[in-house]
């Protein structure tokens, strides 16, 4: 074996689609649906949770950016305020091939004077100063404008029908595809990452022998299966910063740890949370299919809506009748069940239910015993199996671009419009940016 395969091997890592492969709503595809051919299609204003109190050490900029990604954001700001990436906080990350509206922080200390920002895919409709950084999270929800092309206006009604369905039943609350990336391969870096398998991560990660790639990326990966590092360190398209990094630590002559380790915190953290979100779609989408999407039973880890309060359903609580059962708090969407992101901070299920979480966290090759390991990535949390869908709208039209739907709807933070789109369209619908970014 040469020392490239000791720092570089295959992957051998075979896991289950991460995607959802149950729908809620039982009503036909609609075919030819298609979101995100331009970003004025794809409207997201973030809901604020709290107003900044205007005194303290950190600038609140209520930003509206058009085709830029998170990362390009953050880069930008930092440029500008000359500052590093910890003093940048944001609730959120919004979509690139959008039109987007959020509230970011910069921790200034020393108030610079302050200068115009001059890039013109962002806009600053106000500034004011707050006491404390702005954490992922701190955020009320999100309102969505999407104008869906390749229908026409009188296929309205039926995605109507669909949306109030959704508003009386719940949303699932599956991760979509965004969490998973463009190869549809995070939670396959996750989990060998979790498991410590550095040169098969660097595999998946790097070369040709992993999940399939754009041919855009060919060259860089051929390079790297050759071993020449430094040529394969410069033909990577932009935006693969993760590549990159890994390829100029191997280009130094460092192990495979130590080249993943040199991948920024950040990307590893979405890796291991996209395995998490695989197997929590698997929960759900579990649920789904035995008709208890809805229902809270005993062994499950139910969570309060009104306030994120977490209890473990007890045999005293199925037993309780009336206007305070289980299922007439679950009706009135006071509670729902959870599903696992697994972790040691996770609070755990119990009897059948348990069983099936642990079954899932074995299906994408996950050790429960790993998650005992203090401090080890990634923590764990509960995640409701449904979410509620608000001020849900809908209009038809003709504009320059030819016919339209637009829907409109508030979602809870964490939950993906791409999820309420796949309930109301249909697996056939297209979303036009990832398409672009696979060729």
């Amino acid at each position: 074996m040469t020392d490239t395969d000791q720092r570089l091997c295959v992957p051998t890592l075979l896991l289950p689609s991460p995607l959802s492969a149950q729908r809620l709503v039982q009503l036909p595809d609609i075919e030819g649906a298609r979101i995100k051919e331009r970003t004025g299609d794809f409207l997201v204003e973030e809901l604020q949770l709290y107003d900044p109190c205007g005194e303290g050490e950190h600038l609140y900029l209520r930003i509206v950016k058009e085709g830029m990604t998170h990362h390009e954001m953050v880069d930008l700001l930092c440029k500008h305020f000359d500052v590093g990436t910890e003093a940048i906080g944001t609730a959120g990350m919004k979509d690139r091939v959008a039109v987007t509206s959020q509230t970011v922080s910069i921790h200034l200390p020393r108030k610079p004077e302050m200068r115009a920002i001059t890039d013109e895919r962002v806009q600053v409709l106000w500034s004011t100063w707050h006491s404390n950084k702005l954490r992922r999270g701190h955020l009320a929800g999100n309102r969505f404008s999407i104008r869906i092309r390749g229908i026409e206006p009188f296929r309205a009604p039926p995605v109507w029908r669909a949306l109030r369905e959704l508003e009386a039943l719940g949303v699932p609350n599956h991760f979509g595809p965004q969490r998973f990336g463009m190869r549809n391969n995070n939670h396959i870096l996750g989990a060998l990452l979790l498991s410590s398998r550095h040169a098969e991560v660097l595999g998946e990660l790097i070369s040709t022998k992993g999940s399939p790639f754009p041919e855009s990326e060919r060259a860089a990966r051929e390079a790297v299966d050759a071993g020449r590092f430094a040529e394969a360190a410069g033909l990577w398209p932009r935006g693969l910063d993760a590549e990159r990094t890994a390829t100029r630590a191997l280009m130094r002559g460092t192990d495979a740890r130590t080249a993943v380790r040199a991948v920024p915190r950040p990307i590893q953290e979405i890796w291991t949370d996209a395995w998490q979100s695989a197997v929590f779609n698997r929960v759900l989408d579990e649920r789904i299919l035995a008709g208890t999407f809805g229902t809270v039973e005993q062994g499950d880890v139910a969570c309060k809506h009104g306030n994120g309060a977490k209890f473990i359903v007890s045999e005293d609580d199925c037993a309780v009748t009336g206007e305070e059962s289980l299922a007439a708090r679950a009706a009135r969407f006071e509670i729902s069940a959870t599903g696992p992101l697994p972790g040691p901070d996770s609070l755990q299920s119990a009897g059948a239910v348990a069983e099936r979480e642990r079954a899932a966290i074995v299906a994408f090759a996950g050790d429960p015993a790993r998650f005992e390991e203090a401090g080890r990535r990634p923590a764990g949390d509960r995640r409701p199996l449904r979410i509620k869908v608000a001020n849900p709208e809908i209009e038809s039209g003709f504009d320059d671009h030819g016919p339209y739907v637009r829907v409109a709807f508030d979602l809870p933070p964490g939950a993906y419009a791409t999820v309420v789109l796949r309930e109301i369209l249909g697996d056939g619908f297209v979303d036009a940016s990832r398409d672009a970014l696979r060729s």
